[in-house]
């Protein structure tokens, strides 16, 4: 019995209104790449929306230590020497 394995890549077309200077850029590079706008503009916005998502990511730790120090700071000098 042979299994198949399909991948579904979901893509949403809409309109994009744009600064036509920064338009005719990316046309451009599309050009250049020997690839579509569409292409180009579907790039930049997965790096827009990759950067907002790290943006967003929950932080752990944090809040104010009142000394200014980072706990990588903290860490590299320790409080205890090694243990004998």
């Amino acid at each position: 019995m042979e299994m198949v394995i399909a991948s579904c890549i979901m893509n949403r077309r809409t309109t994009v209104s744009a600064d036509a200077e920064a338009l005719a850029t990316l046309e451009s590079e599309a050009r250049r790449r020997g690839g579509s706008l569409s292409a180009v503009l579907a790039e930049a916005v997965e790096e827009k929306a990759i950067a907002i998502r790290r943006k967003r990511r929950p932080r752990l730790g944090i809040g104010h230590s009142g000394d200014g120090l980072s706990a990588r700071e903290l860490m590299e000098h320790p409080i205890a020497g090694p243990l004998r």
